[in-house]
């Protein structure tokens, strides 16, 4: 699953960590990668380390990766971060948080990498939230991705690349990795904005030696309420004949 979950705001603009909780568990994810986490950040989610939260509240590893920072604002809280997530079912073996390309005063953004293994197969799982406003920055981005990625096996990239799937910078990605949505989905797979989407820019991306069982957008709650973003649920595997 990719799901940009607003720092578990929904569209409600309440604030409810659970939601995300249970919109991941009512769909039995094995692999998450989230966007937009705040760990320590601010008032706003109470200061929580929300991906530890959601790993303990659903019994799964959390690699994070914070990419904006600051200063400590609570004694004995660490650093105030905001960026993306893994959570797994499986252990993590190795994790990376590696910095993006970003121009002037633009927004940090991050590339966070995971080792896992699942059913005899190495896999690495990458997730990444990629610049909001700026179109060539967002293609400078995925550009150092795909060079990030070199001959990319068994892996899979959970994004926010805030880019429809005909742009040059999603292309720059879906020319080395099978978007999971045009291999196996039905309908204009559309996630943003909740509730009533009309962009598709949240992806699961893999490489070829990997298959597109299913895929799905999740239009029910509290998916649909949890967050400003729809997740993508895809159900992936090792393929055969590769």
């Amino acid at each position: 699953m990719t799901f940009n979950i607003q720092h578990g705001q929904g569209v409600d603009g309440r604030v409810d960590l659970a939601r995300i909780g249970a919109a991941i568990r009512g769909a039995n994810v094995d692999v998450v990668g989230l966007q937009e986490v705040d760990r320590h950040f601010g008032a706003r989610s109470r200061f929580r380390d929300q991906a530890g939260w959601l790993g303990r509240r659903l019994g799964m590893e959390v690699a994070y990766g914070g990419n904006r920072e600051r200063s400590p604002c609570i004694p004995g809280v660490g650093r105030r971060q905001f960026g993306n997530a893994i959570l797994s079912a499986f252990p993590i073996t190795d994790r990376e948080n590696i910095p993006l390309p970003r121009s002037g005063t633009h927004e940090q953004r991050g590339l966070l990498r995971v080792r896992i293994e699942a059913g005899g197969v190495v896999w690495r799982v990458y997730a990444t939230h990629l610049q909001h406003d700026d179109p060539d920055e967002r293609l400078v981005q995925a550009r150092a991705i795909r060079q990030i990625l070199g001959t990319p096996q068994h892996t899979v990239v959970l994004a926010d690349l805030n880019a429809q799937p005909t742009t040059p910078e999603v292309r720059a990605l879906t020319d080395a990795l099978v978007d999971s949505w045009a291999a196996a989905g039905t309908g204009p797979g559309n996630t943003s904005a909740s509730p009533a989407p009309t962009q598709r820019i949240d992806y699961v991306l893999h490489s070829a030696d990997t298959r597109s069982r299913t895929v799905t957008v999740l239009t029910s709650p509290p998916a649909s309420i949890a967050s400003d973003h729809l997740p993508v649920l895809a159900d992936l595997e090792a393929n055969p004949d590769q």
